[in-house]
């Protein structure tokens, strides 16, 4: 007999005894999915509807019964867009019991009501909200809300021509853990009825069709860092909010505040836990030191029972775009399928990106151009980093470099005498270098090091292309060298003059 479930908002019909690995197949056994069962969902008869639509998921709590926010049976209820400007959007039309009051009436962003068109219920629509606004909707006397969006106005930003509602379920009640809850077992036996909900999809804040607000363009940066590999870890988990610090920044943008309704992704600004990420399981007032930088639109419930320690696969739209350290004639390709204009100052073969302008995703997306800069593959130094040794070293590389951000980093050669070559990359003020990894004997030819605080030349790396006893990779005291990786690509080191920009990748 067929079991019938949900993944990911699609039902589908698998075999009795299937099993959770044999549904997802191969896929990353660290990352965590939600499990509801069906004791849960029948415990979700609330005031609250999940609207699947085609830019994504949507939900609202409704203030009053709306029978055209009431499931029909299999969850299908198909509205299609039928107008929608900077202030609304309307789906329908359909027949409605409606009493139309013909005067205009004032609604707030994410309100969501019943209005009618030429004043005729036979033509009523379902109407969202997308800013505050006053306007004649053909609505009833007390302005017709019937609900208001608790989850994926980032969404409701999105429709456009042909967009539609595809489904409205009832939104799961969570108080039951038990039948609710993140696993990463393959063996779990699918049962009938059961949602699995596989990934977390996001829409980046500033990021609608045909306006992009690069406001925010540096803190979303920030996040796709954060988010690199595609995984949110679930470093804190409370009744509120779960939290991802994996990328700590202390300087990061400001940023916008706002209210932090159920889905919201903010980032921390200020204090401790600078740089974490944050997703929202349930509306917060506005905090001065959280920005808010995306919203979820698909995967709340994979949010809402998600515990400390779980990896959580997420997205976020528009995806990082970043060309810096690609071979030019692969950038220029990149470039094109994403919509953009690019022009190189070199794109021949051999050569590198070292520099785009703008710098940003949505700075690129919002000009639909970008130009980049380029460098001989010469001028590229592979360098292997010792992070079990020398982690806060790395670190500091990293971050002085631009490889935190970047596949390629920079920094300029300003010194070379006999078998040693001296770097220089900007410090950040009030960067410490503590002593760490300090040589003991030896240092071997081609080994990393930097100056660390007790010396006069803190932050200064160098290479010596010859072993030294007494001297690091810095021409410093061994107690003032920390080493922190080799150089790879040794041959190009004779071919770098005083002055160089030198560009730098890590390699395994």
């Amino acid at each position: 007999m067929p079991v019938e479930i949900l993944l990911d908002g699609r039902r589908l019909e698998v075999t009795e005894g299937a099993t959770l690995g044999t549904l997802l197949g191969e896929r990353d056994d660290r990352l965590a999915v939600a499990v509801i069962r069906p004791r849960a969902a029948e415990a979700a008869e609330t005031q609250t509807v999940q609207l699947t639509t085609t830019k994504g998921e949507v939900v609202v709590e409704l203030l009053r019964p709306a029978p055209v926010l009431l499931p029909a049976e299999g969850g299908e209820k198909v509205l299609d867009l039928h107008w929608g400007d900077r202030y609304a959007a309307a789906f329908g039309p359909f027949q409605a019991d409606l009493a139309p009051a013909r005067a205009p009436h004032q609604y707030a962003r994410g309100d969501v009501l019943l209005g009618c068109g030429g004043y005729d219920p036979s033509r009523s629509y379902l109407i969202f909200s997308r800013m505050n606004h006053l306007a004649d909707h053909g609505a009833a006397a007390d302005g017709g809300v019937i609900g208001r969006i608790v989850s994926g106005k980032g969404t409701v930003d999105r429709w456009t021509e042909g967009d539609r509602i595809e489904k409205v379920e009832r939104v799961i009640a969570w108080a039951d853990r038990s039948t609710s809850f993140t696993t990463r077992d393959p063996g779990l036996v699918l049962e009938d009825g059961m949602q699995v909900v596989t990934h977390v999809s996001a829409l980046a804040q500033g990021y609608t069709p045909g306006s992009i607000d690069t406001r925010c363009a540096d803190l979303l940066e920030h996040l796709h860092l954060a988010l690199a590999k595609g995984h949110f870890r679930v470093d804190r988990a409370s009744s509120t909010h779960i939290r991802d610090e994996s990328l700590p920044e202390p300087h990061i943008d400001q940023g916008e505040k706002g209210f932090r309704a159920e889905g919201t992704i903010t980032l921390r600004t200020r204090g401790p836990g600078a740089g974490a990420a944050y997703i929202y399981r349930t509306d917060v007032a506005a905090n001065p030191v959280h920005a808010v930088i995306g919203h979820v639109v698909h995967g709340i419930e994979l949010v809402r029972v998600a515990g400390q320690g779980d990896l959580l696969a997420i997205g976020i739209d528009p995806a990082r775009i970043d060309f810096i350290g690609l071979p030019a004639p692969e950038a220029l390709r990149l470039a094109a399928g994403r919509g953009l204009s690019a022009s190189a100052d070199n794109a021949g073969a051999g050569m590198v990106v070292v520099d785009q302008e703008p710098g940003t995703t949505l700075e690129m997306l919002a000009a639909k151009k970008v130009k980049l800069t380029t460098a001989p593959e010469g001028k590229v130094l592979g360098v292997r980093l010792s992070v079990s040794s020398a982690p806060q070293t790395c670190h500091i590389f990293r971050e002085i470099t631009g490889l935190s951000r970047h596949a390629l980093g920079r920094m300029r050669l300003f010194f070379r005498f006999e078998d040693v070559a001296l770097f220089k990359a900007q410090l950040r003020e009030g960067m410490r270098i503590l002593p760490e990894h300090s040589p003991e004997g030896e240092v071997g030819a081609y080994t990393l090091g930097m100056t660390n605080d007790s010396r006069k030349g803190a932050g200064t790396i160098g290479v010596r292309a010859a072993p030294h006893g007494e001297f690091g990779p810095t021409s410093e005291p061994f107690e003032g060298t920390n080493l922190f990786g080799v150089l790879v690509d040794t041959g190009k080191l004779a071919g770098l003059r005083e002055k160089d920009m030198v560009y730098v990748k890590e390699v395994p």
